[in-house]
């Protein structure tokens, strides 16, 4: 089974220096019928205008992925982190117990693209910790990459969920598939280009939550970049 989450129906976000798109309530956006997926609670596509960005603000008891599809993002936390995060880079901050962050585009000229991702970790009151890892020159295009799993396996950051999360880059007509065990679940995420998922046409901004499917097979009509999250 597969249900489509639009692009275009989600909830939107919009200050003088942000453009949010929310798949799942979030923030001033509410919707009961789309409190997340499995563990995942949150995709949130963001435009960043150039020198905007998150004031210092806090979070508990969250896994958070951040994915920066064009420019750079900066980041500063309480734990006395400070990075800039592009594209072919992946960063994950446990919020545990409690941090605080600020993140803010690294240019003064061009806006920043990105997904934020929230999962929920397997237990409260982790504690805190941060992670960030490039994934630049291990990208092969026409395959799935692992880019976050539990213990950090084969390379991935580290997630306290039982979560994969891969990114597959696919060229006109390339196509990949992905098994899914008995009793596990996957949200697809299409951040660029326009796929076909198992015969449903999916573009840029749509997501589809699958459960009871074995196979997923993808095919890319252009140029694509999408995120599949397999879940417990």
């Amino acid at each position: 089974m597969i249900q489509v989450r639009w692009g275009n129906e989600w909830g939107h976000t919009e200050l003088d220096w942000l453009n949010s798109y929310h798949s799942f309530s979030f923030g001033d956006y509410y919707d009961p019928q789309h409190m997340g997926f499995r563990h995942l609670r949150v995709i949130n596509e963001d435009w960043v205008k150039p020198g905007g960005g998150f004031p210092n603000h806090s979070h508990r008891d969250m896994e958070i992925l951040t994915y920066v599809l064009e420019g750079a993002l900066e980041h500063k936390d309480s734990l006395g982190n400070g990075s800039a995060i592009r594209p072919g880079e992946v960063q994950r901050m446990s919020a545990g117990t409690g941090i605080s962050h600020s993140e803010y585009n690294h240019s003064q000229t061009e806006p920043v693209h990105l997904l934020q991702i929230w999962i929920l970790p397997e237990k409260r009151g982790l504690e805190p910790s941060y992670e960030q890892r490039s994934f630049i020159g291990e990208e092969r295009s026409g395959t799935w990459q692992l880019i976050a799993a539990r213990g950090g396996r084969d390379g991935a950051v580290s997630v306290h969920q039982d979560v994969d999360v891969f990114v597959a880059r696919l060229a006109p007509g390339e196509q990949v598939s992905h098994r899914l065990k008995s009793g596990r679940h996957a949200w697809v995420q299409v951040a660029r280009g326009a796929v076909v998922l198992n015969g449903t046409p999916l573009r840029q901004g749509d997501g589809a939550a699958v459960s009871a499917e074995e196979r997923l097979e993808l095919v890319a009509d252009q140029m694509s970049e999408i995120l599949l999250f397999d879940l417990a």
